[in-house]
């Protein structure tokens, strides 16, 4: 298990990375890749979609694009504090702090769910997964986005020591084991050079 898989250690990290998030996060996750995964979950006027590990907003503001109805979780105040000036703390998104693998919300709360930049830190990915198929209505969709796993040994040793890095097989069992049977991965890069995303878009079994 990585450094920052543990969640005190990622809450101290995001409360210094806060201060430079919006800065350096484009160069890994920018416009382009979240409106293409935007355009995969497929999000409708009027539907209900939880924003998980939201932090600074970025994802939430390319959802607000499509409804009104966006909810954010994130355990870092300090990310949130971020998204509290962006879009106000009393403004039309309902912030709240919680765990991505306790989710505070009774089943089918939601029409689809969207976690990007957030699975990496969770010690029990399947546990969150299992949750979002639980919130998430039957026929919703769920979109995680997290770092693909390098090619070099040399950066897989170096990655796996920091927090989860993970290839298309391994979310394949992730997904299976949280109780999911139809989902695909997109593999997402901002730039030649720079770290590539795999990015899953699961179904949530009908009942």
């Amino acid at each position: 298990m990585g450094f920052l898989e543990n969640k005190a250690r990622a809450r101290l990290f995001y409360k210094y990375l806060s201060q430079v998030y919006d800065t350096i996060n484009p160069f890994i996750w920018n416009d382009e890749m979240r409106d293409e995964a935007l355009s995969w979950l497929a999000v409708g006027e009027g539907d209900r979609v939880l924003d998980v590990g939201s932090g600074t907003g970025f994802a939430t503001e390319g959802l607000l694009e499509y409804t009104d109805e966006v909810y954010c979780l994130d355990q870092s105040i300090h990310q949130m504090e971020k998204a509290f000036a962006k879009f106000g703390k009393h403004s039309n998104v309902k912030f709240h702090r919680g765990d991505a693998e306790r989710l505070p919300f009774a089943d089918n709360s939601f029409d689809h769910l969207w976690s990007s930049g957030s699975i990496e830190y969770w010690p029990n990915p399947v546990d969150a997964l299992e949750e979002f198929r639980r919130v998430t209505k039957p026929g919703g969709r769920v979109l995680v986005v997290g770092p693909d796993y390098p090619n070099s040994v040399l950066m897989q040793k170096l990655a796996d020591a920091i927090m989860l890095f993970y290839d298309e097989s391994e979310a394949d069992r992730m997904f299976t084991e949280a109780g999911y049977d139809e989902f695909e991965h997109h593999i997402q890069q901002a730039s030649q050079g720079s770290p590539k995303a795999i990015t899953t878009v699961a179904a949530v079994p009908e009942e």
